[in-house]
């Protein structure tokens, strides 16, 4: 199996070598052991608090990769850090203002600032042993996913930094490895990105992928995969048509990229059977130029893949709302629910749409796709946003071991890793 190289993880490499990420209690326990001139070999595990898919393992380790040892003028290192946060802080500003001159030279000085402090970095990597998990991985609770060996001044600061990127992403990757399963296969769009802050969508969406995703809908997300992201038209684009769900619709194809798959959503009305035939209606008169007949005509020639085309449709009823293609029952009638994917797949094949593929999003999770797996509804594919991060995966490091001998808290002891691969100290070409 192939790792990330670290480069692809755009690392604030100052900021975490400075500490500035990291609680002050792991800082200042570095600190004290420098100041003591105390070095013991301590050999660190790092595990979930449950059964989880692990991920940010590749990034964990890109952080010891450059991060990993100390500056040999710490008070020097602290000067020149503080004059860059500056910097930074009259970059920003001058982002705004639009002082192109300014600008360059604020960036020359942060460059010759950084030359320095690099100068003054002493790196360790070579001198720890590692061992982890692979990205994707499925591991069961408190077994180990990554271990460290080595001097914990070079490193033990780092805790903080390696469990919150390793929690994050394994929160994500669990989270949508239980959907992918619960679909059986079907494909899992995700569509999370609007439900975090946009820093945390390289990592979610890496990790979403990694899961087994079929795609994510930022470029963002799609960063550390290097490939393009997807998505349906939104209710916005339909509103500044004035509710005209066909006229956006065809707005989308005119503009769109010709390998963009057309997936349109036709929940505006909350009626997605009626919407749906009257955007059939539309887009095969502006593709052909003849008149359709709902029925009569073979729609066929405007179903399918790329420009012209329409790939499928998207159902995203509030789950507050009953569509008026759905009988009221009880609460089990609202929202995108079973007996409205029923009716549209029925009505659909009736007219020719048998190749449209229906698309469903709001509310799915784990539980609710397991349920449409059980009925077959005839869904092809789920979107799922906020659900998703809901999830959480605590990841716990612990000292097991000193100068080669147990040494551990009450209840914590060195356990078995020898699922664990050792991690070269060129990992990304392994």
């Amino acid at each position: 199996m192939t790792r990330l190289h670290p480069k692809v993880f755009k690392l604030p490499i100052d900021k975490i070598r400075m500490g500035y990420y990291s609680d002050k209690y792991f800082t200042r326990y570095v600190e004290i052991l420098k100041q003591d001139n105390h070095h013991p070999r301590v050999y660190y595990q790092f595990f979930p608090r449950q059964d989880a898919t692990i991920c940010g393992i590749d990034e964990a380790l890109a952080i010891l990769k450059f991060c990993t040892g100390y500056y040999k003028d710490e008070g020097k290192a602290r000067e020149l850090f503080s004059k860059m946060l500056e910097i930074d802080k009259k970059m920003q500003s001058l982002s705004i203002e639009g002082d192109i001159n300014e600008i360059v030279k604020l960036t020359e000085n942060k460059w010759q600032l950084r030359l320095k402090l690099n100068d003054l970095w002493v790196d360790k990597w070579d001198e720890i042993e590692v061992k982890a998990a692979y990205d994707g991985d499925d591991v069961k609770e408190g077994a180990p996913i990554l271990t460290i060996e080595g001097d914990p001044t070079y490193f033990g600061y780092l805790e903080t930094v390696l469990l919150g990127v390793i929690a994050r992403a394994s929160s994500t990757a669990t989270a949508v490895k239980r959907v992918v399963k619960a679909a059986n296969g079907k494909p899992i769009l995700f569509f999370s990105a609007r439900f975090d802050h946009y820093w945390v969508q390289a990592t979610d969406g890496y990790a979403a992928l990694k899961a087994g995703a079929f795609g994510v809908s930022t470029d963002a997300n799609a960063d550390y995969w290097g490939i393009e992201s997807m998505g349906t038209i939104p209710h916005a684009l339909i509103a500044a048509y004035n509710g005209q769900t066909d006229i956006a619709s065809i707005a989308f194809d005119k503009y769109m990229p010709e390998h963009v798959n057309r997936i349109f959503l036709v929940d505006w009305d909350n009626d997605v059977i009626n919407t749906t035939f009257k955007v059939v209606k539309s887009f095969y008169e502006y593709v052909t130029g003849k008149k359709f007949i709902l029925g009569q005509t073979d729609p066929s020639i405007i179903i399918g893949e790329g420009k012209n085309k329409i790939w499928g449709v998207r159902f995203d009823t509030s789950g507050n709302l009953r569509d008026k293609s759905v009988v009221p029952k009880d609460e089990s009638s609202f929202g995108v629910c079973p007996e409205l994917v029923w009716r549209a797949r029925q009505e659909f094949d009736k007219v020719g749409l048998k190749d449209l593929k229906i698309v469903v999003s709001g509310g799915f999770d784990e539980e609710k796709i397991r349920l449409f797996e059980k009925l077959q509804v005839p869904a092809d594919v789920y979107g799922v946003g906020s659900k998703l991060l809901k999830k959480k995966i605590d990841v716990t490091a612990d000292i097991v071991e000193v100068n080669g001998k147990p040494c551990a808290k009450v209840g914590r002891y060195k356990k078995d890793n020898s699922h664990l691969s050792i991690v070269p100290k060129r990992f990304w070409e392994n």
